[in-house]
């Protein structure tokens, strides 16, 4: 299935309108969110289209204090709202790149992941943890310790902070946690700033390559066009074209 990143009511509109299958909803707020809930529902409702949701960014990704009371509080909030929509996935960041995270900060995530995962057993939300600047190594105790933690790989954060896409090892390692992809470009770099979300083959990431791999490991699950509607439209021929040459013995 593939689907695109929708800020709002109108983007689910044009998403739909390009003919994709869902769309992946960012919730930052999820007080503010609470009041646009019925809005959503009525347009899924009307367009038969299904939603995923993406949470909100961590913020200081070694402040456990802030981590405690301020980012787990919003995931614990979204949950609720994700199951009016029929949302099925969440996709979350939570930083674990023992390069820029404390080792104890670290643990103490794999422990929040835990009391998250408590709940989203409750609700038959599938949990996924989002790559940043991680390589496989960086996974392998979380998904060791939960056996229902997924993976959505985002191809674009796999090409920075790194001289080579990390996408090809955490295939390789990770194949059956991989749930969900996310797909944009970038050109390399060692920074948030570099993260420029452009459509593929306006930067350097080798998508033929790293899709292969996911092919040859039998992936099925979903695929996000993170990119505006507008970018999407423009390029959807070529998107799909560099999908399905991939996806199609």
């Amino acid at each position: 299935m593939l689907g695109g990143t929708a800020k709002s009511l109108e983007d689910v509109k044009k998403i739909h309108d390009l003919g994709l299958e869902f769309a992946e909803i960012p919730i930052k707020d999820p007080a503010e969110f609470t009041g646009r809930v019925s809005g959503y529902l009525s347009l899924k409702t009307k367009l038969g289209i299904s939603y995923l949701c993406h949470g909100p960014l961590e913020g200081d990704p070694n402040d456990t204090f802030s981590l405690e009371n301020v980012y787990l509080p919003k995931i614990m909030a979204i949950l609720p709202l994700m199951e009016s929509l029929q949302m099925p996935l969440l996709t979350i960041h939570l930083w674990l790149d023992p390069r820029f995270v404390r080792k104890d900060v670290i643990v103490f995530k794999i422990s929040m992941l835990g009391r998250i995962l408590e709940k989203t057993r409750q609700t038959g939300i599938t949990l996924c943890i989002e790559n940043l600047s991680e390589n496989a190594d960086d996974f392998m105790v979380p998904f060791a310790e939960f056996p229902e933690l997924f993976m959505t790989l985002d191809l674009g954060h796999a090409q920075l902070l790194s001289e080579k896409n990390t996408s090809f090892g955490l295939i390789e390692q990770f194949s059956e946690r991989i749930k969900h992809i996310h797909v944009h470009d970038n050109r390399g770099g060692h920074s948030q700033a570099d993260d420029l979300h452009l459509p593929p083959g306006e930067g350097i990431i080798d998508f033929e390559a790293i899709l292969g791999e996911l092919w040859k490991k039998g992936y099925t699950g979903t695929m996000t066009f993170e990119l505006q509607p507008s970018e999407i439209e423009k390029n959807l021929n070529h998107l799909k074209g560099l999908i399905f040459k991939q996806f199609t013995p």
